[in-house]
């Protein structure tokens, strides 16, 4: 679960925020769009979709394998 985590941040660990490919994500999950997402955005969405995303995680590690 931490290794996608890890890979999909790469180079953005310290701000995911600004990941380009999170944003994207965000973006087709959530509806807004890539360029506008901010911090405060960013972990809102994160709090509010932590069920989802840990889900999403559990099987992106299983697709891994």
């Amino acid at each position: 679960m931490l290794g996608y985590l890890w890979r999909a941040s790469r180079g953005y660990r310290l701000r995911p925020w600004a990941s380009p490919y999170l944003r994207w994500r965000i973006e087709t999950f959530w509806g807004l769009h890539a360029e506008r997402i901010t911090f405060r955005q960013f972990f809102r969405f994160l709090w509010s979709q932590r069920r989802e995303l840990r889900r999403f995680l559990h099987w992106a590690d299983r697709m891994s394998r």
